[in-house]
């Protein structure tokens, strides 16, 4: 228990950085009336796209399998089977935004293969994160010297401190690229431009202040 005045405040922080990473998702697509012939093509395509991205080396820092479906197309009266159509899904994460449109053209150049993204944002263990937190608690100090000083009083101790919820604010710009053929010409050259990203953090603060000075 705290004798004396308290003053409560929040302290907030705003911040725009460029983003650190950059999410896109490249799904290979099969159909056809014979199921062999489905699984078949479905596998041949995610191969192709996985003999592209494993040139790609230390471009990119991570690549998961998220979905593969395959299923039975049926008419819309009974069960009878006209065909079978699969996918499978794979993310793919960079930091090096250098060729990453090049690389997501090249990846829809390869035939009934879609891509799209990217997702920017940061690293969970980003800096940016850690340097918002300071700021918001700056922030709360200062208001809190702000009131002290219009009482004529001053902060003498830090009672109680909280995260008070804050999170980086995520940005996306979506491209959807998809091919049916694989051109011979090859794919366009694209530039995409990061999107900043917001990050924001505050804080709820409780000080002990000095006996103010009224009238």
């Amino acid at each position: 228990m705290v004798d004396g005045p308290v003053v409560a405040v929040r302290g907030e922080a705003y911040r725009e950085v460029a983003p650190e990473i950059a999410r896109f998702t490249v799904t290979a697509r099969a159909r056809d009336r014979d199921r062999e012939a489905t699984l078949t093509r479905l596998a041949e395509r995610a191969a192709a796209v996985r003999v592209l991205l494993d040139g790609e080396g230390p471009g990119i820092d991570r690549r998961e399998t998220g979905e593969l479906q395959v299923r039975p197309e049926t008419r819309r009266s009974g069960e009878r089977v006209v065909a079978y159509s699969g996918s499978v899904t794979t993310t793919v994460t960079v930091s090096d935004f250098t060729a990453l449109g090049e690389l997501m053209l090249r990846l829809a150049d390869q035939d009934q293969v879609e891509v799209a993204g990217p997702w920017w944002s940061l690293r969970p263990d980003s800096p940016a994160h850690r340097e918002a937190r300071h700021a918001a608690l700056a922030d709360a100090l200062l208001r809190a010297r702000e009131y002290a000083e219009a009482l004529g009083a001053r902060v003498t101790a830090l009672i109680e401190l909280a995260d008070a919820g804050a999170a980086e604010q995520p940005m996306m710009s979506r491209m959807a690229y998809a091919m049916g053929d694989g051109a011979e010409s090859g794919p366009p050259e694209l530039e995409l431009d990061p999107q900043p990203q917001t990050v924001h953090a505050a804080v709820q603060a409780r000080f002990a202040i000095s006996e103010p000075v009224l009238g």
